[in-house]
């Protein structure tokens, strides 16, 4: 918990995107694969859980990027907290991995990361 107060040259910021914004279909989510380069890579949103019992499995989606499958599969080791986005906000991040399908992984919405 805190506030980051640098200043981040040539870095985008996101509105945080509410509850009722999220849908179903295209969004991105953003990692570094090579050095450090930020880069969006394309998923497929294919559920949404908004059950307060739910705390980290929340936005169930598949990477549908060919570029990312083809460089690490999909979802790999260390992307968790890699950002989503859809519709230019920020939705949440990525938190788990299907151990059996590494295309298909969770995610948590944003607005639970800041306790809304």
């Amino acid at each position: 918990f805190g506030k980051y107060t640098k200043e981040l040259p040539n870095k985008k910021k996101y509105k945080v995107a509410k509850f009722e914004d999220i849908k179903l279909g295209k969004a991105k989510i953003m990692t570094v694969l090579e050095g450090n380069n930020i880069k969006e890579y394309d998923i497929n949103i294919i559920e949404l859980n908004n059950k307060k019992e739910q705390k980290t499995k929340n936005i169930l989606f598949e990477v549908t990027d060919q570029e990312l499958l083809n460089k690490s599969g999909g979802i790999v080791q260390g992307m968790s907290g890699c950002p989503i986005i859809q519709d230019g906000k920020i939705i949440g991040a990525v938190t788990h991995v299907f151990i059996d399908n590494s295309k298909c992984g969770y995610g948590i919405y944003l607005e639970k990361m800041l306790g809304n």
